[in-house]
């Protein structure tokens, strides 16, 4: 069976699309993590992020662009936007196999901050050189 056929976002009318270009789409998020989650996905099917062509990365961006310019201000006053790739889980109501930017409006203690991102501090660890040199030999 064709991984489209298991996407929710390809080919189902679940769902609002809520502003769109010519490759890409927003729909909201549900569930979702704060008031005004958004996600932006490009429209055709795809998985993994380095599939995407400039120009559905770029119609993605735009769209992205334009909501930070709605939502500041008035859902949040600055934004997250994140992109997971994670194979490595199946596919559930919070993990989908297809390409998308979660976009969150975001406020000074807000919901997530209060429940969960006031600990992040904890988690940073500082660099250290055989990593630095690890990581910056992958990137040569």
């Amino acid at each position: 069976m064709p991984e489209t056929n298991l996407c929710p976002f390809c080919g189902s009318d679940d769902h609002t699309v809520a502003k769109q270009n010519d490759l890409a789409q927003v729909i909201l998020s549900d569930p979702h993590k704060v008031p005004g989650h958004v996600l932006v996905m490009p429209k055709r099917h795809v998985v993994q992020p380095w599939e995407l062509t400039p120009e559905e990365l770029q119609a993605c961006f735009d769209l992205i662009y334009f909501i930070e310019q709605r939502f500041i201000g008035k859902l949040g006053d600055g934004i997250d936007v994140r992109q997971n790739y994670r194979p490595f889980k199946g596919q559930d109501d919070f993990k989908v196999n297809h390409v998308l930017f979660h976009v969150l409006p975001r406020s000074a203690d807000d919901y997530l901050y209060s429940v969960s991102e006031h600990y992040e501090a904890e988690l940073f660890a500082a660099l250290d050189e055989v990593e630095r040199d690890a990581v910056t030999k992958l990137l040569k």
